[in-house]
């Protein structure tokens, strides 16, 4: 009876969209009436309104949606979804404010002359309002009402120029800032965490180990990781439509002629060209590259959108009026200043010392008031003007509240859905389909490019995203990022904008259309777009490093990046080490020789000790390559013929699993049931015993050698790990020691600095009472513990304190111990003095020449040039299905 409800819950979704109705309401309804409804029939039927439903009680179901909606975008952390009021502000005001139009009627006459230059010239525009505005339907209306009458004028082919201008208009979907890589950013983010413990799942049961390694996580995603990883893929998509308008006007000139620009291209034009162009160019460039850069986050960046677009919203607004540029000049100036300012003074408020840390934070609170000024203004202008601001105001409410009314309800959709077991059974069907993970995808991204005929992307995003991303995400044997799954499903998205019979930039582009062109005209221009956009698709999904490429650089190269310990970047760190190991094999070599040959007799025992083991190991590191080449080789040799065979048996065993499950929830279904209920209990009975010879069927299909071939292979797999980790203490133990002696002799000039205070203990044991002396102890022995390699004389100190802390201090033995100490601290400055000439010049060259191979783990921040590599080959995505 499950999937009777299964099947109702759809059909009454499907009939009230329909039928016309909301979308907001068609999702929450049909969510709403079949939770109802089963709860009823349960309780008509089988006494028990419960029955009907997988797990759970109806009232639990009924109120899921609710609450784990509000579990989720209530959380203070999880404040993704603030931005998407703020990109909507920021479009509906550059749209409304004749921005976009200034852009398309400038980009016209600029591209006009070229073949096909009108309709690369629509493109183009497309892409620059798709990174400003992001509004499919503002942007679609624009176009269509100033570039498709210029088109058509202009003899170009009906259908190309209707598809030219339809697609062009959906670019904000995927170019960010896109509502849609927020919304699926933020529903991503959730199917981590689902991934991510039934990942672990499978490891626990799989290897019978507790914990599965951190380098096996499931790799996460936000909002600018999604605004990054959607930048190339949003730039290819440009370029093909492009390339697709060249190469039809080169072969067919007539569908896509030359235009003859009216007018001169003198000074008056090129001004057009610049005021039309730049400002929206910086908003971009101020908007993604904040994000970028790590200055500010998705929320800020939206936040300097929505300012952005206000300001050139004000001087637009005051066109051929003087003042117009004022606002403008004075916020520009602004924030000039205030770029300065802070690259030369200390603005934080807490630590002015100095009149010139005054002067710093006086000039910025100028300079922020006069930003603050020209917002002001720029606001003030657009709430007189055409009651603008007002306007911008009310949709941007009305879109806001439409996405959030449609997340809500699709929360409780999805709940409905889990509540008949849906979830199960998609995940069923896909981990039962022959191929594996890309079998699965395929299926995936098929569906969804067949939902996107019927439904909006929104309800797409919010609906399947939830249900197949964990699935997809959690398995191994591809090991996708969250990211790169975000930016396949947002372009597979993208063509629901198109594919009739309810495109939404269709139904935009035919209501500004002129009579003259036809719907089918529109569906026929808009053909080959829908190809292209399948194309790059292909070619995305193909080459993964087109998606996670930036997000890993940038994440590699920031302030906040992983240290190279990481055990995520292990497997790429070792492929760049190894790589210069054979380049650079000879230059280490004999670094480590002329590193050993010096001078190391006048060091303290355990210096001289750790020193001589680090040279030790340092050159030990070339034979453990040697066994790890070994072990790898062994592994490559063992892999093909082991494969097929554990693809086979785990494939077995996750049809076990889900019979098991399956097995759990009939027997949680007889608990339930009355006393005299015994019919149906020996039907759930009958059934149990049937899946538990299916399963015990599918243990007899494993292959008999399986046992001895996995523990073979494992044996060669766990030989390969500890070589690994053989290598890794080793380069770690060669390395420590080098960097921690090169800091202890650098503190040198600290230590001598505390010479004279070190000595006068002497004076005050014999002059001050005893517990003045023991503090006089106490402070000299605080700060030796800040000098690097002093904690020995620091502890010497500290037995004299002890005895001085006694009710009858023996004096003779706290004097006895003092000049131990002031001994101990004269041999520490001797050697470290002779050590500063004789010893450090050589160890910092060597500590150069393998800082970046045999160091490279122990660095505080992965190098520039080691964190591109880093970048580059994570961004590929690695196979880890053997592991489990």
């Amino acid at each position: 009876m499950e999937l009777f409800f299964l099947a109702l819950l759809f059909f009454l979704m499907a009939f009230a969209l329909a039928s016309g109705y909301p979308v907001a309401f068609a999702l929450p309804g049909a969510a709403i009436l079949s939770i109802l409804l089963a709860a009823f029939a349960g309780w008509l039927f089988e006494g028990n309104a419960d029955e009907y439903f997988v797990q759970g009680g109806w009232e639990e179901w009924l109120a899921a949606g609710v609450i784990n909606f509000r579990g989720v975008y209530w959380e203070v952390e999880r404040d993704t979804l603030i931005a998407i009021p703020l990109f909507v502000f920021m479009g509906i005001m550059l749209q409304r404010s004749k921005i976009a139009e200034d852009l398309l009627v400038t980009m016209a006459q600029l591209f006009g002359p070229v073949p096909g230059g009108l309709g690369i010239s629509v493109v183009f525009v497309g892409a620059l309002l798709a990174a400003t505005t992001g509004i499919l339907g503002a942007t679609v209306v624009a176009m269509g009402l100033i570039s498709l009458p210029a088109m058509m004028r202009n003899n170009y082919s009906n259908a190309l120029a209707s598809g030219t201008i339809a697609a062009s208009g959906t670019l904000g979907q995927i170019i960010p800032p896109s509502i849609v890589l927020i919304i699926l950013a933020d529903q991503l983010s959730n199917a981590v965490d689902q991934a991510e413990t039934a990942r672990k799942a499978l490891h626990k049961e799989s290897t019978g180990q507790f914990s599965m390694p951190s380098e096996f996580s499931v790799s996460s995603t936000s909002a600018g990781d999604m605004f990054l990883g959607a930048l190339v893929p949003g730039l290819i998509l440009v370029g093909l439509y492009m390339l697709f308008i060249l190469v039809v006007a080169l072969v067919r000139p007539k569908m896509a002629p030359a235009v003859r620009v009216e007018g001169k291209w003198d000074f008056a034009f090129w001004r057009n060209v610049v005021l039309a162009l730049v400002p929206p160019l910086t908003l971009i460039l101020a908007v993604l590259g904040s994000i970028i850069l790590g200055v500010a986050t998705v929320n800020q960046a939206g936040a300097i959108g929505a300012v952005g677009a206000m300001i050139m919203a004000g001087y637009r607004l005051m066109e051929g009026q003087r003042g117009a540029f004022y606002p403008a000049i004075i916020a520009g100036v602004s924030l000039v200043a205030i770029a300065i300012i802070t690259s030369n003074y200390e603005l934080n408020v807490k630590n002015i010392r100095t009149a010139d840390d005054q002067f710093g934070v006086t000039m910025a609170v100028i300079a922020v008031a006069f930003f603050l000024l020209a917002v002001i203004w720029s606001g003030w202008r657009t709430f007189r003007i055409d009651n603008t601001l007002r306007g911008v105001m009310i949709d941007t409410a009305k879109t806001t509240s439409l996405v959030f009314i449609i997340l809500l309800g699709a929360a409780m959709l999805t709940a409905a859905f889990r509540a008949f077991g849906g979830e199960e059974l998609v995940r069923e069907f896909l981990q039962t389909l022959p191929g594996g993970f890309w079998a699965q995808f395929i299926i995936v991204m098929a569906v969804i490019f067949l939902l996107g005929f019927f439904l909006d992307f929104i309800e797409i995003a919010v609906v399947v995203v939830p249900i197949v991303a964990p699935i997809l995400l959690m398995d191994p044997s591809a090991n996708i990022t969250a990211v790169w799954l975000g930016v396949m499903i947002g372009l597979n998205i993208q063509t629901s904008f198109l594919t009739p019979p309810f495109g939404f930039a269709l139904f935009y582009l035919r209501g500004v259309a002129p009579a003259a062109l036809k719907t089918v005209q529109i569906y026929k221009g808009v053909v080959p777009f829908i190809i292209l956009q399948l194309v790059a698709l292909g070619i995305v999904g193909s080459y993964p490093p087109l998606v996670n490429y930036l997000p890993l650089r940038l994440s590699l190269t920031a302030d906040t990046a992983p240290p190279p310990l990481n055990p995520k970047l292990q497997p790429c760190i070792e492929e760049y080490v190894f790589a210069e190991y054979a380049a650079r094999g000879d230059t280490i070599r004999q670094a480590i020789a002329r590193a050993q040959e010096q001078d190391l007799s006048y060091l303290p025992s355990n210096v001289r000790s750790d020193l001589q083991g680090a040279f030790k190991k340092a050159g030990a590191t070339f034979g453990m390559l040697q066994a790890i080449a070994a072990t790898e080789k062994d592994l490559k040799a063992a892999v093909p013929a082991y494969r097929p065979l554990h693809r086979e048996v785990r494939a077995l065993e996750r049809r076990r699993r889900l019979l098991k499950k399956e097995i759990d929830l009939l027997s949680t279904t007889m608990r339930r049931l009355e006393v005299n209920q015994t019919a149906r209990r020996d039907e759930l009975q009958t059934e149990i015993a049937h899946l538990e010879d299916q399963r015990q069927a599918l243990l007899k299909e494993i292959p008999a050698g399986w046992k001895d071939a996995n523990a073979a292979f494992a044996k060669v797999r766990k030989a390969d790990m500890d070589a690994r980790r053989a290598y890794r203490r080793n380069v770690d133990a060669a390395y420590e020691p080098i960097r921690e002696t090169i800091a202890v002799i650098g503190s040198a000039p600290a230590l001598i600095a505390l010479k004279t205070e070190v000595a006068g203990l002497r004076k005050a044991l014999e002059e001050l009472d005893r517990k003045a002396a023991r503090k006089a102890v106490k402070d000299v022995v605080r700060k030796l513990n800040r000098v690097k390699g002093a904690r020995r004389i620091g502890s010497s100190l500290n037995r004299v304190a002890r005895t001085l802390r006694r009710r009858t201090p023996n004096m003779e033995k706290a004097q006895s111990q003092l000049a131990k100490a002031i001994e101990r601290f004269d041999q520490d400055v001797a050697w470290r003095q002779r050590a500063r000439t004789d010893l450090l010049p050589g160890l910092q060259t060597y500590e150069a020449a393998i800082r970046d191979t045999i160091g490279l783990r122990l660095q505080p921040k992965i190098p520039r040039e080691q964190a591109l590599f880093i970048a580059g080959c994570n961004a590929n995505h690695r196979d880890i299905s053997l592991n489990f």
